[in-house]
């Protein structure tokens, strides 16, 4: 397998910021999952020879993370946090209403490749009970309506950019705190967005 060349230039780039090329495991698996859109055997391969581990040592790791996505995943990796604070607020509802409205069951992608669904553990956002991210960016206080909005917003507007406020601002209710600064980049993909990965991108 050869990544394109702007890949392999990030590659080099990450792997250069450590002493010991191992430590660019995890970031070598999402430069992996841009380039493949999931992280294949494949990808895999080509980060154990990058960082001289065996392939069976990345994918320990990548099989320990959920956020190292092994199979095909939807441009819109929605997921509904159901941990104990947004259980109790209504996080079931709003999963169930994320399904109904995408077609998509917990834990599916959809044919079309538009829509992956899941349920996620704790995200960090209690205080903004029922959380929810898109392509790991993040909404809070969203009812069942809301997530079904949002989804809808998602199939008809298809944002090349997924941006946390601009969803918090049109789908979001409670915050668990004011965010401060509007940031101006997003998501791209359904992995988190890190500008030295090519991940993230400016929206609007």
């Amino acid at each position: 397998m050869t990544w394109s060349q702007k890949t392999d230039e990030r590659a080099q780039a990450i792997i250069a910021r450590y002493p010991d090329p191992r430590s660019a495991t995890m970031p070598l698996l999402y430069l992996a999952m841009h380039e493949d859109g999931h992280l294949t055997e494949d990808g895999m391969r080509e980060v154990a020879a990058r960082v001289g581990l065996t392939p069976a040592q990345v994918q320990s790791v990548a099989s320990f993370y959920t956020m190292y996505k092994r199979d095909r995943t939807g441009r819109y990796l929605v997921s509904v946090c159901t941990s104990i604070s947004c259980m109790l607020l209504g996080a079931d509802d709003v999963l169930a209403a994320v399904s109904e409205e995408t077609g998509v069951a917990d834990g599916d992608t959809d044919e079309d490749g538009l829509f992956s669904v899941e349920h996620a553990e704790c995200i960090g956002a209690c205080g903004g009970a029922p959380a929810v991210q898109v392509n790991y960016e993040l909404v809070e206080g969203v009812t069942p309506e809301q997530g079904k909005a949002l989804c809808a917003w998602l199939r008809e507007a298809r944002p090349e950019v997924v941006l946390g406020d601009e969803m918090q601002e049109l789908f979001g209710g409670q915050r668990s705190f004011e965010w401060g600064p509007s940031e101006t980049a997003g998501a791209v993909g359904p992995f988190p967005a890190f500008e030295p990965y090519g991940t993230a991108k400016e929206g609007r």
